[in-house]
């Protein structure tokens, strides 16, 4: 199975790991979507999206990149890092595939060390997230979306 990462990570680089650790696992492409002006995405079996979260949601950047380039009907799948959990991190993201008729396979996510905003004041939260056992959850969950889909 052929797939695409298509994903924005700053700051600390947390989802950039988690999508190495899972890259490890097969014939998997990781596309910055702030370093490919453009990319064909009709040759891959599936797409992942991933972001760190940002006010409660998936950075701009892949919103507008999902919007403009995923084909559509091809299967999606989400991944997500957070300094502190808030359910419907991924309700925007799913909608704008789902208006291409793209099926959601799933989604990952995992605390990831957050400095931003007041967090700066306190050194930030979730230090040392992803850590190893984030990482093996991961791998785990891009093996079974693997399997899945044969």
């Amino acid at each position: 199975m052929k797939t695409a990462v298509c994903y924005y990570s700053r700051h600390h680089g947390n989802t950039r790991k988690v999508l190495e650790a899972m890259a490890g696992e097969g014939e998997t492409d990781l596309i910055d979507v702030t370093a490919r002006p453009a990319v064909r995405l009709e040759d891959y079996d599936c797409v992942g999206l991933a972001s760190g979260i940002y006010f409660g949601k998936f950075h701009q950047g892949v919103m507008q990149f999902a919007r403009q380039y995923l084909p559509e009907g091809k299967p999606v799948f989400f991944v997500c890092t957070y300094g502190m959990y808030r359910p419907g991190y991924t309700r925007a993201v799913a909608d704008a595939a789902r208006e291409k008729g793209c099926p959601v396979l799933g989604t990952f996510s995992c605390r990831g060390y957050d400095t931003f905003g007041l967090f700066r004041l306190v050194g930030g939260i979730a230090r040392g997230r992803p850590n190893a056992r984030d990482l093996e959850k991961a791998r785990r969950f891009y093996r079974e979306l693997r399997e899945r889909l044969g």
